[in-house]
């Protein structure tokens, strides 16, 4: 009776054997295909170069960029994360009103004082000040 149960169980499983064992090779067989391939093709320097406007590109490929890109860059993450939180707490504000109205707009509105307090001291800092 053991065993029979543990056969049972076993040939539910065949069909994900199968398929890990299809995935494996055809996964390999890719690799496989890939690598005889790359080796008959040969390109010339030139194909592996940057194309700038058919121009042929002259000095470093890696400009510099000023720490304030970054800076304005997670300011961007940072607000733009605010709105994501915004829509789930517009969505459920109306039925949440019958039941936890001041709980839910106080929470948005302490939400929004943070961002706002946030906001106002990269102001102050001059964070999204362009011109310095």
């Amino acid at each position: 009776m053991v065993v029979a149960m543990g056969l049972e169980q076993m040939d539910q499983y065949a069909p994900v054997l199968m398929m890990a064992l299809v995935a494996i090779a055809a996964s390999g067989g890719m690799l496989a295909a890939s690598v005889i391939a790359g080796k008959r093709g040969h390109r010339p320097a030139i194909k592996d170069t940057a194309y700038e406007c058919g121009m042929i590109p002259i000095g470093s490929n890696s400009a510099r960029f000023a720490v304030k890109f970054y800076l304005v860059a997670m300011l961007f993450i940072l607000f733009d994360i605010e709105t994501v939180f915004l829509y789930p707490w517009a969505v459920v504000y109306k039925d949440m009103l019958t039941t936890n109205a001041s709980l839910i707009l106080g929470g948005m509105i302490s939400f929004m004082a943070i961002l706002a307090v946030g906001f106002a001291y990269i102001l102050k800092k001059g964070a999204l000040n362009w011109r310095e």
